[in-house]
């Protein structure tokens, strides 16, 4: 196998990905509220009110055939009938957000910068936080002030930009083939420098993870260091080396944590009965998309069992999905706005497409090395997990590894002041070196 340390950064070019009707690109910051007009919200309440009635559920199935319909139609009543959207806009609104055009597409993201008390000297370090799928910005609310709040415990806080990702929520989809993740590495380079950030921290989940990994790896003189909360690398030796980590544990993993990672059938079996939606969005994006699409009760079923199973697969077991053990589902439904009001279901989905594409995987992005200091924030419900020692190839500064105490898939959203804690921690080792 080639080590990660013999490819070569491949050149990536500031493509526009925007409608050409769209004109020249204008460098302005555009501030942006969301604002939804009153005929979406009533074509809305109109389709949840004239749903089809369901099958009902398998007996005693819960949720291990999917979403359980019958607890469906209890969110899609609260939806219909107790939602209340103008107050959640609103809170959506608390932050100040923007809109700058980048490479062709709109971008949007929120800007919050911390308040610094009179009588304490702080620095203030830019970070930027990335969500994935079937996230979107809603994710961050809550740590968002976590992270901007000055702590009595540290010399720093952060200035936060926190992106949708192109083709989610509020920023552009592009109109044409080619956006995977190094793409939107380039964009988001670009927005920070168009922000006037030299250099700057970077954090993510889910594909989150992927793009502030690769932005690492493809722009490292650009960022201080990076933390993800869900670190995998894609080295085919690594397969190897798990297989034998069954036999000898010791060589791969820490006694304490063998069920974590082993024994390997039950994590192929557990990666086979949740990654179905992987193989469609990867190959036929569009055609789950058009399914979703005029369907708000379909989307929220789609949606919605992600957030019960990459939560805790256990949750499969309960009739409820045990939704509200992590989130309100006010929420929940306040994420599932954002797809449905900006109709970006589609174009988010598409991002598998893309970095599946075998003119993409021939880039070998994913296998760079992040040489800039990295932290692992690895949560006990994390869908994929590698230990320490087969990261050392794509993470060869891997300063940080902990295992949190609790959480899933959705780090931020689940557990933000642990999440927050780890990011303060990796971030203070690294201003330390």
């Amino acid at each position: 196998f080639s080590s990660s340390s013999e490819l070569k950064i491949p050149a990536l070019p500031e493509t526009n990905w925007g409608s050409k009707k769209n004109g020249k690109e204008s460098s302005e910051i555009r501030p942006f509220k969301i604002d939804v007009p009153v005929a979406v919200l009533e074509d809305l309440k109109y389709r949840l009110a004239h749903r089809r009635s369901y099958v009902d559920p398998l007996e005693d199935t819960a949720w291990t055939y999917g979403i359980s319909t019958k607890y469906l139609n209890t969110v899609l009543d609260y939806w219909t009938n107790k939602y209340n959207w103008t107050e959640r806009q609103a809170l959506l609104n608390k932050y100040p957000q923007f809109l700058t055009n980048i490479q062709g597409l709109d971008i949007h993201f929120y800007h919050v910068r911390p308040t610094i008390p009179k009588d304490r000297k702080l620095k203030v370090l830019p970070l930027m936080i990335i969500h994935g799928w079937p996230g979107s910005v809603v994710e961050f609310q809550k740590i968002i002030p976590m992270l901007t709040t000055p702590s009595p415990d540290h010399d720093f806080v952060f200035e936060l930009i926190v992106p949708s990702l192109p083709g989610y929520g509020f920023s552009e989809g592009a109109v044409r083939p080619g956006m995977a993740t190094a793409q939107m590495t380039v964009i988001f380079k670009n927005l920070m420098q168009r922000l006037g950030f030299e250099k700057f921290y970077v954090q993510g989940g889910d594909w989150g993870s992927l793009v502030a990994s690769n932005i690492a790896a493809l722009f490292p003189e650009k960022i201080i260091g990076v933390h993800c909360n869900m670190c995998f690398t894609l080295e085919p030796k690594n397969l190897f080396w798990s297989i034998v980590g069954s036999y000898i544990p010791s060589l791969v993993v820490e006694s304490e944590h063998y069920s974590k990672f082993y024994p390997l059938s039950k994590v192929f079996i557990a990666l086979i009965e949740e990654s179905g939606y992987f193989h469609i969005q990867a190959t036929k994006p569009d055609t789950i998309g058009a399914a979703l699409t005029n369907s708000p009760d379909g989307l929220a079923a789609y949606i919605l069992e992600k957030f019960s199973t990459w939560t805790n697969k256990a949750y499969r077991e309960r009739d409820d999905g045990g939704l509200l053990e992590n989130f309100t589902l006010d929420e929940l439904l306040d994420n599932i706005m954002v797809y449905w009001v900006t109709n970006s279901i589609t174009t988010s989905v598409r991002l598998y497409a893309e970095n599946m594409n075998t003119a993409y995987r021939s880039l070998k992005v994913e296998q760079l090395p992040v040489k800039v200091p990295t932290g692992c924030a690895i949560t006990p419900n994390e869908l994929l997990l590698q230990p320490k020692s087969l990261l050392g190839n794509r993470y060869p500064n891997l300063i940080q590894y902990n295992y949190l105490s609790r959480g899933g898939h959705f780090a931020a959203f689940e557990v933000p002041r642990l999440l927050a804690d780890d990011i303060y921690s990796f971030v203070k080792n690294t201003e330390d070196i």
